[in-house]
């Protein structure tokens, strides 16, 4: 772990008497000042975190922990209750515990790590010590929690996610940038494999390490068809490999026989020419068993894409089945008849409703027809029924119209009240019907005149 000078801590370090404060001891009885004891533990879990995270680690000691954080030649006091404390929520584990707690063979497979003894642990624990082991190692929970999904991500955008196995030392290549050691590397593999999503396993003294597949939700076991797959794609690297070492070799016997050929030493530059030719045959036949690698390769490939795609329509089949399973033929004719039935009535009810609408529109033309007769048809010449005609005299010489001649009056005393004469005036005003008025002679002249 790295020193105080090689990391930044928190502002508070360069205060003398803050810093003594968090040097010294914890109370031993919490309860005497809950406030003081709080913000102590509290100070020095944070900057432990913040230490293990700058330096890229996820396993602390005692031991480190002390030469890390030694201030003016002194070192904190309270650093061994404090990762008790840790110890005792949760946020740190004892790194043999951790590796337990996963049903793997961790130990069978060894990566290197030092395993502590745990019995030293549990022997001071039963006697009632509050001391911690200098080099009793704890796993950070969080932050191997953190690695584990650095790691899989990293595995997943590199160019061996379509290698479900890759071996521990390309592993430690690839993941060199996220775990500052090998032990870093072996825990973050330990969460992963705790959460089902890798299997550390050997192949013939090799370390490997089987990584979950897009659409898998667990890893699957390590199987023979894995390990046939893992050998032909080591295979075909090495191939590889030595394909490119020949054709490097054979370009040199190239270059070394023109320079001899230019020195003027003609059997050494046909030497050299032999060399390359038998160099040339090597990495051709060496060519020829890498394609045949890759080919077998490439079938494997097809014949896995052959089977997701065989599970797929199983799958299909399955879910059809089982979607029929409540959808007899029978039911479904009979659906069938009676939707063909309603389409029928509504086929009649929409011909009926439209003949309707088509009579109407007929009854209306004719009556248009006809209307039209009646508007072209000469007006009549209609009297009032009740009225006489009216007679057509001469005109006088003024321009009125004369009335034909009365008949002669009696000369004799006629006895005619002014009732009577009203009624005979208003018979014979003519003037409300309209027709023009006969000139008349007022009944007191026509009396004087009869006289």
């Amino acid at each position: 772990m790295s020193t105080t000078s090689e990391m930044s801590l928190t502002p508070e370090w360069e205060d003398d008497e803050r810093m003594n404060f968090m040097f010294s001891e914890f109370k031993e009885n919490r309860d005497v000042n809950t406030t003081d004891w709080d913000s102590k533990m509290d100070f020095w879990t944070a900057l432990i975190f913040r230490s293990c995270r700058q330096c890229g680690s996820v396993l602390v000691n005692l031991q480190d922990l002390n030469r890390t954080f030694q201030r003016k030649e002194k070192t904190p006091l309270g650093l061994s209750t404090v990762l008790q404390t840790m110890a005792r929520c949760g946020m740190i584990q004892r790194e043999s515990e951790f590796a337990a707690s996963v049903d793997c063979g961790w130990v069978s497979w060894s990566v290197g790590m030092l395993l502590v003894k745990p019995l030293k642990w549990t022997f001071s624990t039963l006697l009632g010590s509050k001391r911690v082991p200098l080099e009793e190692s704890f796993v950070v929970v969080d932050l191997v929690k953190e690695k584990a999904a650095e790691l899989l991500k990293v595995y997943q955008s590199s160019e061996f996610s379509s290698c479900s196995i890759v071996s521990f030392q390309e592993l430690c290549t690839l993941s060199s940038d996220i775990c500052a050691d090998e032990s870093t590397l072996c825990m973050a593999l330990l969460q992963l494999q705790k959460d089902k999503q890798v299997i550390v396993s050997l192949h013939e003294g090799e370390k490997i390490v089987k990584f979950c597949q897009p659409g898998q939700e667990r890893v699957s076991p390590v199987s023979d068809v894995d390990v046939g797959i893992y050998q032909l794609q080591h295979s075909e690297k090495l191939l590889g490999e030595r394909v490119q070492k020949l054709s490097l070799e054979a370009e040199r016997c190239k270059e070394e026989a023109r320079i001899l050929l230019r020195e003027g030493k003609k059997s050494q530059a046909l030497r050299c020419l032999r060399s390359r030719k038998r160099v040339e045959k090597r990495a051709d036949s060496l060519f020829a068993k890498l394609e045949t690698v890759r080919g077998i390769l490439d079938r494997i490939a097809q014949s896995q894409t052959d089977k997701m795609v065989m599970q797929a329509y199983q799958a299909g089949v399955t879910a059809l089945r089982l979607s029929l399973k409540d959808v007899p033929v029978e039911r479904a004719e009979s659906l069938v008849d009676q939707i063909q039935e309603l389409c029928d009535t509504q086929d009649e009810v929409n011909q009926t409703i439209s003949s309707g609408v088509t009579a109407a529109d007929e009854d209306m033309d004719e009556l248009e027809k006809e209307l039209k007769a009646l508007l072209e048809e000469p007006e009549a010449d209609v009297n009032p029924p009740d009225l006489p005609a009216v007679p057509t005299d001469s005109m006088g010489p003024s321009g009125e119209q004369i009335i034909s001649p009365l008949p002669a009056v009696p000369r004799g005393h006629l006895n005619i009240t002014t009732d009577v004469l009203e009624e005979e005036l208003n018979r014979l005003t003519l003037s409300e019907t309209g027709f023009p008025q006969r000139r008349v002679t007022s009944p007191e002249k026509r009396l004087e005149g009869a006289q």
